[in-house]
């Protein structure tokens, strides 16, 4: 999808996909892309625990409720309100027992006025690819990105930690919840790359900066997508690939 940017030259191409993976049954993902709204959302529903998929999609239909505001600040703030507003019934539905969480990862991206917010609760990221390098904006929030902060873990101990997976916080899991967030200026030739952690558990950060930064956002999301079922496809996979160009395109594509 292609759209202008509020008061700038810009247009977002946009493509969204979305895969159960080669072990799963179900695609517990959700993801959302409105270009014209200029918000995109990758969710995902926590494995192991029932109704996943409904967590995800409460949160992907949240976003689409959330319309645009006066200011980047108000536009934020409304998709809070949304997100706390699904944690809520989240936790209602779990009847507060925290064996039986309904709960979902989110990673989102909205731009208005050539600014850009990314907020995340969970292990799915967001990263920004800008002249030629790559930089994960989102922080993970999982046990082992607690460790290798503390210095208690080294990289190469954390990519076989057997709790590696664990997260820490997510929309559902608890009552003070938060979303986390950070902003900056939205520049011509950006990429933002929003995916679950069924991408990044079998592709790394300079495969997905190779493949966005050479091909368009429908071709860099399917290539991804089929670089990450080559490898065993072992969970859900979702890709959200947003390019900020100067050119007509052609419409979103979602799959």
């Amino acid at each position: 999808m292609e759209t202008r940017a509020d008061g700038q030259n810009l247009r977002f191409e946009t493509a969204a996909i979305t895969h159960p993976g080669h072990v799963r049954q179900v695609n517990e993902d959700s993801i959302f892309a409105d270009g014209g709204r200029g918000i995109w959302v990758v969710a995902d529903g926590m494995g192991g625990h029932r109704d996943g998929n409904v967590a995800s999609s409460m949160i992907a239909e949240a976003a689409r409720n959330t319309g645009r505001a006066a200011s980047l600040m108000d536009f934020t703030e409304a998709f809070r309100s949304g997100i706390d507003a699904v944690n809520l019934k989240l936790l209602a539905r779990s009847n507060g027992e925290r064996q039986e969480i309904v709960g979902s990862t989110v990673a989102a991206l909205l731009i208005q006025d050539a600014h850009y917010c990314c907020l995340w609760a969970g292990d799915s990221r967001c990263y920004l690819v800008r002249a030629g390098k790559i930089r994960q904006v989102s922080r993970d929030h999982t046990e082992v990105q607690e460790l290798l902060d503390r210095g208690v873990l080294s990289p190469a101990e954390a990519a076989i930690w057997p709790r590696r997976n664990v997260i820490t916080r997510a929309v559902g899991a608890i009552d003070d919840f938060q979303l986390e967030h950070a902003t900056g200026v939205v520049k011509l030739g950006d990429c933002f790359v929003l995916c679950s952690d069924g991408l990044t558990g079998h592709v790394n950060d300079d495969e997905i900066l190779a493949r966005s930064r050479a091909l368009s956002a429908d071709q860099a999301s399917r290539e991804l997508l089929e670089l990450a079922l080559a490898r065993g496809g072992k969970d859900n996979i979702s890709v959200v690939i947003v390019n900020v160009v100067a050119r007509e395109v052609t419409a979103v594509v979602m799959r």
